[in-house]
């Protein structure tokens, strides 16, 4: 079910209890020299419509929500951000409506890496408005790891910017919006024993090109296998949550 694409009348007649609303967030932001800055929207959106296509009658999909937490790109340009301030209260003020309707279940479906730090605030902050309510939230990358990390070629299995594993589902979805002539590999400087600790860096200090991993070793196909993994995983946990207690 899609939320944008149905009546008042249709969405008050769904379930509550057995309804999951799941809600796209992503960004639009410089994605190196190669990929378009809408890739974490087009990729979000394409797991998202897996999913609703898996559970059609249990999962009421909202639109791809575009705008994220971006600050740390500016130094490339190509960047439409809102402050992470601003973003808690806007992923809250997303879902809020909703919950005082009377909904039960709800996933935020990450596509962004700057989105998770105000997902979870704004998760927690939630749940001291609607306790009632089974509130939850991950990026697509954080629920399919291993499968992603299963069809990397390149040297780095996790997800990283504008790099092997977005790359490739890129190529797959829109291979118009590749520059391939323009692909390099920009991966992150080994911190070796730093490697754990968090380290507040923009962009243009962490980067040369605006990427982080290696595009060069992109491949369409393994793009779509990508993608295909991803939603199975994601409809898996989606239906985990569907089957989680209520209050």
């Amino acid at each position: 079910m899609r939320f944008a694409e149905m009546t008042a009348p249709e969405l008050r007649a769904l379930s509550r209890e057995d309804t999951l609303i799941i809600a796209p967030i992503a960004a639009c932001e410089q994605h190196s020299r190669h990929l378009p800055v809408f890739t974490d929207s087009i990729l979000v959106g394409a797991v998202a419509d897996a999913v609703e296509r898996n559970l059609p009658d249990r999962v009421l999909l909202l639109p791809v929500l575009w705008m994220g937490a971006s600050e740390h790109h500016l130094p490339f340009g190509g960047t439409l951000t809102a402050s992470l301030p601003t973003y808690e209260l806007v992923l809250m003020e997303l879902l809020a409506p909703l919950l005082r309707d009377g909904f039960r279940r709800t996933m935020y479906l990450n596509g962004h890496g700057g989105n998770i730090d105000p997902l979870r605030i704004a998760l927690r902050r939630l749940d001291v408005q609607f306790p009632q309510a089974v509130l939850t939230g991950a990026a697509y990358w954080e629920l399919a790891e291993a499968e992603i990390a299963a069809l990397c070629e390149g040297p780095r299995k996790t997800m990283g910017h504008a790099c092997e594993i977005e790359t490739s589902m890129i190529m797959h979805l829109r291979p118009d919006l590749v520059r391939k002539d323009l692909i390099l590999d920009d991966p992150d400087p080994d911190t070796g024993a730093l490697r754990s600790i968090t380290w507040a860096r923009d962009f243009g200090r962490r980067t040369q090109h605006g990427a982080v991993g290696h595009p060069e070793a992109a491949d369409a196909e393994r793009g779509r296998r990508m993608l295909e993994a991803i939603g199975r995983k994601v409809t898996v946990v989606a239906e985990g949550v569907l089957n989680l207690p209520l209050s």
